[in-house]
């Protein structure tokens, strides 16, 4: 198979980002709470995948990939407040209570802080990729 070159597997995992957005704001003008939580984790999993590229670093688990990215971008190289760490962490957690868990049930307040988050949280990334 045909590796394609970095620049173009970052902007690839960049547009997949956006997208995740846009379906998390559709998930919550359709009222599909629990989709939007997932899209709005994805949006900035995609966003870290892209970090990852650029800096050569693989894993296939996603809390390697947010370990990495605290301790590089946030604690060692200081691209990066804790803060935005905890945006990361918070819809990483918020998503895998959706997906897992039947009888939670995500409210719209706390999805629509999520998904301002994951904008700023994205755009934050696409300027140091």
């Amino acid at each position: 198979m045909q590796q394609l070159p970095k620049e173009t597997l970052i902007e690839l995992w960049l547009e997949r980002s956006q997208k995740a957005l846009k379906a998390a704001e559709n998930n919550v003008t359709s009222n599909d709470l629990e989709a939007s939580l997932n899209r709005v984790y994805y949006a900035i999993f995609y966003a870290v995948r892209a970090l990852a590229e650029k800096e050569n670093f693989t894993t296939s688990k996603h809390a390697s990939l947010m370990g990495w990215f605290n301790k590089k971008f946030v604690y060692e190289d200081k691209v990066f407040a804790p803060e935005l760490f905890e945006v990361y962490r918070k819809s990483f957690e918020y998503r895998e209570k959706s997906d897992y868990n039947v009888i939670y049930k995500p409210d719209l307040k706390t999805i629509q802080k999520l998904l301002a988050d994951a904008k700023v949280f994205v755009e934050e990334v696409r300027k140091v990729t």
